[in-house]
């Protein structure tokens, strides 16, 4: 979903799953915990450490720790996340620091760069993680309600005045979020003739927050937005229409005058990791989460305030069927 990166590393590793299964192998010896990594390892050997990407947004964490928790359980992963903006997450692909990307929106700059078509052929795409991406202009419900014309971009103007800020300067306040996310919207805002001001917010924390509180207080407010995500299951936020997308209208990132396509999410892996023989290659081949399934974890997280752990491994508890199907 998302370009322009500066590193943060943080290792976290284990899952409540993988947790859960060590402390029940009874009297607690060496023997009997080797007998149970080897058990958890499966026929294909010691998986050893995984190397997930965690990119900034919650629905990430959402795949990313079921996926963990799946691989800790099933094959005895050691799960090393590492917060990561995208692109420097790419980068981890040649250099072993990097894994698994389980949630790709798209890019091509990216994946001219590594993919073996054009690249140095480090990375490889793993097929669709099953949750399509929706990015676009969003503003709360109570002001599609009150104002229904208000979800045309040609009707914005006349409503400029009603979204300013402090911080916009005498034009409407648009709402970016995360500036390392991948968007448009200041070249959208530009070249549709638009009297605003892109003011980002910083965090997909922020971004939720400032629109919670925009339906709360009946507040103007439109931004940058997307799904999937768990704030929709509260707050029906509402798309604005922009120019269709059509193939080619974001080649030139300074041109842009168009809305944002529609993504199916990609798995994302290192190239040399998916030749390692490792027992989670098969698993993350498998590996399908919808968008609801990443919008009930991120809840969990988000709303409800679990851990990343226990929220996946709730959810790995309540879907046992479907955990099955990736690891047969």
């Amino acid at each position: 979903m998302r370009t322009n990166w500066k590193r943060a590393t943080q290792l976290v590793s284990a899952s409540a799953v993988a947790l859960l299964a060590l402390s029940a192998c009874g009297g607690g010896d060496i023997a009997s915990e080797t007998q149970q990594n080897e058990q958890n390892a499966g026929s294909d050997g010691d998986c050893g450490d995984v190397n997930m990407a965690l990119n900034p947004w919650v629905g990430y964490t959402a795949d990313a720790y079921v996926f963990g928790a799946v691989a800790a359980d099933k094959y005895g992963c050691n799960m090393v996340y590492k917060d990561l903006k995208e692109d420097v997450s790419w980068q981890g692909f040649g250099t072993g620091d990097v894994d698994i990307v389980i949630e790709d929106w798209g890019h091509p700059d990216l994946e001219d760069k590594f993919f073996a078509e054009k690249g140095d052929g480090s990375a490889t795409n793993v097929g669709d993680l099953g949750a399509t991406g929706i990015i676009g202009w969003f503003v709360p419900p109570w002001l599609a309600e009150a104002h229904p014309d208000i979800l045309d971009y040609k009707n914005l103007n006349k409503y400029a005045k009603d979204f300013a800020t402090s911080e916009s300067g005498g034009q409407g306040q648009f709402l970016g979020a995360d500036p390392s996310y991948v968007q448009f919207d200041e070249a959208i805002v530009k070249n549709l003739g638009l009297d605003f001001k892109v003011v980002f917010s910083g965090s997909e924390a922020a971004s939720i927050s400032a629109f919670q509180k925009a339906e709360e207080n009946k507040e103007f407010l439109i931004g940058y937005f997307y799904e999937p995500q768990w704030l929709f299951a509260d707050v029906d936020l509402q798309r604005v229409a922009l120019p269709p997308y059509t193939d080619g209208c974001q080649d030139d990132p300074a041109k842009v005058a168009c809305d944002y396509p529609e993504t199916p999410l990609q798995k994302v892996a290192s190239t040399k990791w998916l030749d390692s023989g490792s027992p989670a290659v098969d698993l993350l081949k498998k590996f399908n989460f919808t968008n609801d399934d990443q919008n009930t974890v991120a809840k969990y997280i988000e709303e409800d305030k679990m851990s990343p752990e226990d929220a996946a491994a709730k959810w790995v508890a309540d879907n046992a069927d479907k955990v099955a199907s990736w690891t047969s």
